[in-house]
């Protein structure tokens, strides 16, 4: 018999039907909020893996019908999952796997499809939602209910789950996952805004131009900002959690009867090296480097194994390779702690070696080779046209979306000392790339007809090379000659705690990221943050702790950013590599006279130059291209003079006045161009000084002599339709 719960809570309703579709599944709800529906669904398979990990796998799905549209391309059916997709189901897996009880290890598929949409709903926490209540309503052995929260900020005042409008106009977007007293997951990001003034200058006294002024704010985030919005986060996650638990409690499925891998252990063998093998082990630790460490620690196991105690106590060779691994990781953690010192000699907030180089790779627009002690990035930059952007679909869209900032992020094994095959990236490698490109993204303003495309190709990874992305990417577009309004700097944070005692730490390296229990990547600006994600191990994490590591955080971007600084100032750019790219605005009544009868004057303009031209009837906006700059500013002069001509054909002619040679008059000077200076004549004619009538002796500015508003003596040279050719006698 079917059911149903409804939770009001943080600003919407969600309803959860139980028991009414999917009941040979674990676990299966229908969770509705307005007119989204999304089916979410757990299923366990009843034999263990014989490894010693869980085999978790999350899938949302998005279904075209869901919004009432047919997919797009040759093949009318959903086929290979889109990157938001993808990203989402990182988020549920990163937020559902730390409920699962220590020793399960049975394949285990969380599904969601999306059966209809709302564009008013966040489908991510939604999906999230629906996910927890089936996880918890199933027979799996999960006594927690975890919540998604999503927190805008709209005028400067922090809102609970926005709606996808209000999601439009926020200056924040905040993404938190938890459960009643711990927060699991972070992910933020700050959106740049802009502003646009329109403001009307009188000209000729009746008529009037708009100018239009357009301000544009990165809207980092500081530290107490920050933690403001993550306590409001968490006061939410807290209030839903306790919500849901009261309304699926008596709902819950009876446990099935599993069975749990016991945790490989052996007090005698951990006595065994501690009386033995403590210095080995140490010295593999404090010594050696990260690619000799985990050889040295196998060669330690297999000589352990081979010991005649080993062989009398019947110790496998996994157990005491286990076993060697948890004794590292105490030592790993007694150093943190006890000695305030790191395996790689460093202080806990001592951030590792730098080197920067730029334009590395001639043939390309730009690069930056980042280094960071064994964590190495080459980040390679593309400028593109629009028509380079990346077209994608919104589920509650109709038309389709152009992402025209790009940050790929690839991970070959080599990195990291693997003789492992090349594969499509993978989830990893798209969630690396999509926190880059948050927080790269509010520091450009890129017009909609420009296309920038980041690879960063990870060449040797020992921690947060997402994070040596971010300072690649940012260095490579001003490389590129881009001018980006800071630069912006990343870095992952760790913590290790033992009882009463705890450590934030600058810069994990691998080591610390595998035995440590906080993940906590920081990206951002001179003036605050712009991106951030966390991943929390041991549970929760209070707010004292939550603002030293982001205090922390804050000294060693600035840090970092000091050094990119410097490189910044030493960069030479690609010239040879660049295009010569030139962008301006015009009237778009002007561009039938560019474009021509059957565009014959746009084709010459592109023969006789050798550009490439770009009009954007929608903006007014020019684009022309090429590979040489003297021929892409001819082109530009020659389109600008078209436009002013056809500007001019459609002003009401006015009686022509005739001047005699010699006539001479007193004018003023009304406007000034590279080549002379416009003198208003009697009549309102305006007649052309040209900047080789100024002096007799040569003249490189004509503001060398003359300025808008200056009164001059001239003399009328010669007079050819309405051009009135002039010489200056004197300035008055």
């Amino acid at each position: 018999m079917s059911c149903e719960v409804k939770i009001n809570i943080n600003n919407k309703e969600e309803i959860f039907e139980l028991d009414k579709v999917a009941k040979q599944a674990s676990g299966a709800v229908l969770v509705r909020e307005k007119d989204a529906v999304i089916l979410a669904t757990v299923a366990r398979d009843d034999q263990m893996v014989e490894e010693d990990f869980l085999p978790l796998t999350v899938n949302y799905i998005e279904k075209s019908y869901a919004a009432a549209k047919i997919p797009g391309g040759y093949i009318k059916r959903e086929t290979k999952p889109g990157d938001f997709e993808t990203l989402t189901s990182r988020i549920i897996d990163r937020s559902l796997r730390p409920l699962f009880p220590k020793g399960y290890a049975y394949p285990t598929q969380i599904v969601l499809f999306v059966l209809s949409a709302d564009p008013e709903v966040d489908l991510q926490t939604l999906a999230l939602n629906g996910a927890s209540a089936a996880l918890y309503l199933s027979d799996i052995p999960v006594d927690k209910n975890v919540a998604g929260v999503r927190v805008a900020r709209v005028d400067q005042h922090f809102v609970v789950n926005p709606t996808t409008s209000q999601l439009q106009e926020s200056s924040l977007d905040l993404f938190v996952t938890g459960t009643k007293d711990e927060l699991l997951m972070i992910e933020m990001r700050a959106i740049a805004t802009h502003e646009t003034e329109v403001i009307l200058e009188p000209i000729m006294g009746e008529n009037a131009a708009q100018s239009v002024m357009t301000t544009r704010e990165m809207n980092e985030l500081s530290d107490e900002e920050t933690l403001e919005a993550l306590q409001i986060a968490g006061d939410a996650i807290a209030e839903a959690s306790a919500a849901y638990e009261e309304g699926f409690k008596a709902l819950k499925k009876p446990e099935a009867e599993l069975e749990f891998k016991s945790e490989l252990s052996h007090d005698s063998i951990m006595d065994y090296i501690d009386e033995f093998y403590k210095e080995e082990i140490n010295a593999a630790v404090r010594e050696m480097a990260k690619s000799e460490r985990a050889s040295g620690l196998s060669k330690i196991a297999k000589t352990i194994a081979l010991d005649e105690t080993a062989q009398k106590e019947g110790w496998s060779s996994e157990l005491i390779s286990n076993m060697v691994g948890k004794y590292k990781k105490q030592v790993v953690r007694s150093m943190i702690l006890d000695e305030q010192i790191r395996a790689d000699g460093r202080g806990l907030k001592e951030v590792r070696d730098i080197v920067i180089e730029t334009n590395i790779l001639p043939s390309v627009h730009s690069s930056c080779l980042f280094t960071r002690g064994q964590t190495q990035a080459l980040v390679a930059l593309t400028l593109g046209d629009g028509k380079a952007a990346q077209m994608y679909d919104v589920l509650s869209d109709k038309d389709p979306h152009y992402e025209n900032f790009m940050v790929h992020y690839n991970f070959p094994g080599f990195s990291v000392g693997e003789a492992s095959p090349l594969r499509p990236p993978g989830r990893r490698e798209l969630g690396h790339g999509n926190l880059a490109k948050r927080a790269l993204e509010p520091s450009i303003d890129l017009p909609n007809n420009e296309t920038i495309r980041l690879v960063s190709e990870i060449l040797e990874s020992n921690g947060s090379s997402s994070m040596a992305t971010v300072c690649g990417g940012s260095l490579a577009m001003r490389a590129a000659g881009i001018e980006s309004e800071k630069l912006v700097a990343g870095v992952a944070m760790g913590l290790v705690v033992e009882d009463d005692k705890y450590a934030v730490l600058t810069d994990i390296m691998g080591l610390e990221d595998h035995d440590g229990d906080m993940d906590f990547k920081v990206a951002g600006s001179c003036d605050g943050i712009t991106a951030l994600q966390m991943d929390i191990k041991l549970g929760g994490i209070d707010q004292q702790t939550l603002k030293e590591a982001l205090l922390q955080a804050s000294e060693a971007r600035a840090h970092i950013l000091d050094i990119m600084e410097k490189a910044n100032s030493e960069i030479v750019l690609n010239e040879n590599a660049l295009p010569a790219r030139s962008i301006f605005d015009l009237d778009p009544s002007t561009f039938g006279a560019i474009i021509g009868q059957a565009g014959a004057t746009i084709k010459k303009i592109i023969e006789k130059f050798e550009v490439s031209v770009d009009l954007d009837k929608e903006n007014g906006t020019v684009k022309v291209e090429g590979s040489n700059k003297v021929q892409v500013s001819a082109a530009c002069d020659h389109i600008r003079e078209l436009a002013s001509q056809k500007r001019e054909s459609r002003k009401p002619k006015k009686e022509q006045i005739q001047f005699d040679e010699g006539q001479v008059f007193d004018g003023e000077v009304k406007r000034i161009v590279d080549f002379g200076a416009f003198i208003e004549l009697p009549g309102g004619v305006d007649g052309l000084l040209h900047i080789s009538k100024l002096s007799e002796e040569r003249v490189d500015k004509v503001t060398d002599i003359l300025n808008i508003g200056d009164r001059v003596k001239v003399k009328i040279l010669a007079q050819k339709g309405h051009k009135v050719e002039l010489g200056l006698i004197e300035k008055l």
